[in-house]
Parts: structure tokens; sequence; C-alpha cells
């Protein structure tokens, strides 16, 4: 079982292992509970029975996300988990209609969300179409791939992977695969102005409540 940690108000940590090419990365999932009681869950993993319970003991499960497309590894365990649960990806999500998946867009974000979710696509790769979260409440933003914040590890080939590919220091820093990625810097750097703002976007919805 992974035990869920309370990271802030009505936020959630559980981290899985995950192992890519003999490398431990390990996978976090994050579980936010709406004011409604229900559930947004972010990332798939193979969850355990034990690991359901303790999810479900927070709300009731009413969505499941990928915030990327690059994060397709386990999503048929994820899915076998909540199979009744609404499941959004991002456009071109690999094997979106053979799970029953539903299109991730900011545009088209579920009304219940209003007020207290945000989603914002980082622009300028049209490959990963990775999509932030940002918990407004709690001022709490979730991403995926967009910044690395791996701790230090004692496997000498997870050291050696990530220092070669990634290019990852022992601190939240941007991969060089991410930035390989990058296909308009233009947009892409707008969509970071957007993070940057949310906080103040934050404070005016609390205002309004």
């Amino acid at each position: 079982m992974s035990p869920l940690i309370s990271f802030a108000q009505d936020v959630f940590l559980q981290h899985h292992p995950l192992s890519l090419a003999g490398c431990h990365m390990g996978r976090t999932i994050t579980v936010i509970r709406l004011l409604s009681g229900k559930l947004v869950i972010h990332s798939t993993a193979d969850f355990s029975s034990e690991d359901l319970v303790a999810i479900r003991e927070l709300g009731e499960p009413g969505w499941l996300l990928e915030a990327t497309n690059f994060h397709d590894t386990l999503a048929p365990q994820g899915r076998t988990a909540f199979p009744d649960t609404v499941y959004l990806v991002p456009p071109g999500f690999r094997s979106a209609e053979a799970l029953k998946a539903q299109p991730l867009l900011p545009n088209a974000a579920p009304d219940n969300w209003q007020d207290e979710l945000t989603l914002i696509e980082i622009g300028g790769m049209p490959k990963i179409r990775e999509h932030a979260l940002y918990h407004c409440p709690s001022k709490t933003l979730v991403i995926a791939d967009l910044m690395f914040n791996l701790p230090a590890t004692a496997n000498w080939w997870t050291r050696a992977f990530l220092r070669m590919t990634a290019g990852t220091k022992g601190y939240p820093s941007m991969s060089r695969l991410f930035r390989f990625y990058i296909k308009d810097h233009e947009a892409f750097t707008e969509s970071l102005r957007r993070l940057a703002e949310l906080d103040r976007v934050g404070e005016r919805r609390a205002a309004r409540r």
C-alpha cells in the first residue's frame, strides 16, 4: 500500500514505484478533493486494493486524468482501477478510444471545477500536450514533466540515466528531453506567464466566494 500524504488543503499525494529502462523514476499521484466531495485523481498507477480503499475514504472519485501524452505507461492499470470514473486525457493520447477516455481540454473543463480548478495547456509542445492543474483554494500547482524534482538515489544507473538523457540536477529543473519537444518557444513562454499569474487569479476567486 502507498500511504496518502496530506500536502495542502484538500490535496493529497500518493507515491508509487515506476521503473523506465531500468531507471527508478517513481510516480506521484495527486488527489484533489472538491467542495462537492468529489475527487480529481491526477495520474494513474498500478493501484492496490488498499490504495483504492484509502482514496475512496477521501470522497467519491469523479475524474481520473493524465496531464500529458507521455504518461500512458500505467494508463490501462489506472483505468481498470477506476472503470466507472470519467477518464480525461490530452488529444493524441495513445489508446484513448480503447480506454474509453474523453479529451482533456481547458476550454471544456467540467463545470464542477469552476472556481476551484484551473486547467492550462503548456503551449508550443504539440507532441506532449502537457496540462498544468491549479487548485485555487490551496494555491497548489500540479504539473507532470514540466519540472523534475527527483530525490537523490543510491542507484547508479538511475543517476547516470538522468544525467545523460535529462540533464537533471539535484534540485527542481527542466529536463533536456522536455526542452527538445518545445517547437514554438513564444507559445511556451506565454503558457509560463499564465502559470505565473495563477496565484493572483486564485486570490480574486477566493474574494468572490
